[in-house]
């Protein structure tokens, strides 16, 4: 399904990611994988061809939306439980629900940053006098929709263990339990090709919000496929402009 672009796409996130493999050797092939379909002239290949409406539109604007961590999700390629091409535009001071959240995620991720830069930060849970304290959630999608629903789980602190900068053609990889935050740390829009793979996937995740109660349930609202296919025009200006 979809043209040479994403066929060769497909072709690489299968004979890379499928089958077993260890979760260190799937989040370091994971990173060279999102590295090599960020780099900017191929991943405008890809996107120009999916914004003329090859590939899975429908399919894939089903599962875009604007994430309550403050930036456009937008579903490029859909390999099913094994792998999730992503593009996510992140936006300056987005003032999005959950943009200050601490979170892990499902399965192991690679990201890298084409345009813009990104500011990360690591935590483990801790139980220090110094640690942040926060409340603690357990997030998972609903049974009937595909909206986040949050069970508080009580108080929690975290211990900071890590500060960084990831500037364009910069790329990083997280095993899924790692908690983090990343926002965008410019004051224009930042781009990043993002890929979560993995078919063992968790059945949630967990959230630390320090900026107070959150509600019970999220609601995501995907793009219309006419909404959908202008984002990609869209970020295909983007990379021309690189």
């Amino acid at each position: 399904m979809g043209g040479r672009h994403v066929l060769a796409a497909r072709r690489l996130l299968a004979e890379s990611l499928d089958g077993e493999l260890p979760e260190h050797d799937r989040v370091a092939t994971a990173r060279r994988v999102v590295a090599e379909l960020g780099a900017p002239d191929r991943l405008l290949e890809l996107i120009a061809e999916l914004a003329s409406g090859d590939g899975d539109p429908e399919g894939c604007a089903r599962l875009s939306y604007r994430h309550v961590l403050g930036f456009d999700k937008l579903l490029l390629i859909d390999g099913g439980p094994r792998q999730m091409l992503r593009a996510h535009v992140w936006h300056p001071g987005a003032g999005a629900i959950g943009e200050e959240d601490i979170h892990n995620h499902r399965s192991p991720l690679a990201s890298y940053v084409v345009r813009g830069r990104l500011a990360m930060e690591l935590y483990e849970v801790g139980d220090g006098v110094g640690d942040l304290a926060a409340a603690r959630y357990e997030e998972s999608l609903a049974k009937r929709s595909a909206d986040w629903v949050l069970r508080p789980t009580g108080p929690a602190r975290l211990r900071l263990t890590h500060v960084g900068q990831y500037a364009a053609g910069s790329s990083y990889a997280l095993p899924a339990h790692t908690l983090h935050r990343a926002w965008c740390d410019t004051d224009v829009p930042t781009v990043t090709l993002f890929l979560e793979t993995g078919a063992e996937r968790r059945d949630h995740t967990d959230v630390f919000t320090a900026a107070g109660p959150h509600p019970g349930a999220v609601a995501k609202v995907p793009l219309p496929v006419g909404d959908y296919l202008d984002a990609l025009r869209g970020l295909a200006e983007r990379l021309r402009a690189l």
